[in-house]
């Protein structure tokens, strides 16, 4: 399994210098198993992807599996811009995402409507396949499961648990700690993963000061659910846009004073199971 950061950034884009290293996207993660390719989320960071697998498939067909958390900016607004979903009339796209708000393609077609996009969903040639998921486990494909569970975020948001032969990645993003329903789940949820990449927007003073309600967690409680869960590695994940390099460096230097195996996602950061 390799798993490769596109987009790590939450609520907005940030392309400022002081917050490249850690990079300016919001939220896209890759997983490759083998040819097989897994795409957790469509903020800005998808574009990115895009480019690159233009590049190493040029004309021949691929096919990709791509999971939508919930339908907030930071999460979808890379979608228009992929372009292997206008270039690639042979390749296949099969999204899954709840639908007890409104449908993905719905929503993908209201955001490339007119006076927004000059463009729209019909002009994409891809095969796009939609699939309705919820809380549950699903079969995705051979030796591939899907484990769905909702994150406490306002209008809702799915964590998601993919478990092969390789190891167990957990992507667990947008999610306010605090409900004890909630933080049952996402421990169950992180349940010896080999990967668990959270939800750390927010400094633990900054949550408690002004953040309550707003749906994120901050990097405490990112390694409370990795310590409480026995999972293996912390990933702290959709940084915050006012939370530059500096910032993020801090926040793991303190994080590892808890829990040693803890990194902050990165664009371009890859990991090898």
């Amino acid at each position: 399994m390799r798993i490769k950061f596109w987009g790590v950034r939450g609520s907005t884009p940030t392309p400022q210098p002081e917050n490249m290293r850690y990079g300016g996207n919001t939220s896209c993660v890759e997983v490759r198993l083998g040819d097989r390719i897994y795409i957790f989320d469509c903020g800005t960071g998808f574009r990115v992807l895009g480019h690159h697998l233009e590049q190493e498939f040029a004309d021949n067909p691929f096919s990709a599996h791509v999971f939508v958390s919930h339908f907030h900016w930071d999460h979808i607004q890379g979608m228009p811009f992929f372009r292997p979903l206008y270039d690639s009339p042979n390749s296949q796209f099969l999204f899954h995402a709840s639908s007890r708000t409104r449908s993905l393609k719905q929503v993908m077609a209201e955001q490339m409507a007119s006076p927004y996009f000059p463009v729209n969903l019909n002009q994409m040639r891809a095969k796009q396949d939609f699939y309705e998921i919820d809380a549950g486990r699903v079969n995705v494909e051979d030796g591939v499961n899907l484990q769905a569970a909702w994150l406490n975020h306002p209008q809702g948001c799915m964590g998601f648990r993919l478990e092969t032969k390789d190891g167990i990645l957990v992507y667990a993003t947008d999610n306010e700690p605090g409900d004890a329903n909630f933080d049952k789940a996402v421990r169950k949820l992180a349940e010896g993963a080999d990967i668990l990449i959270y939800d750390a927007q927010y400094l633990p003073e900054e949550y408690e000061a002004r953040r309550r309600g707003w749906g994120h967690s901050h990097w405490r409680e990112a390694v409370n659910v990795v310590m409480e869960s026995g999972a293996k590695e912390l990933i702290l994940f959709h940084h915050d846009p006012d939370h530059n390099d500096a910032c993020i460096d801090k926040v793991v230097t303190e994080a590892r004073n808890h829990y040693p195996k803890v990194r902050a996602a990165a664009e371009g950061m890859e990991i090898q199971l």
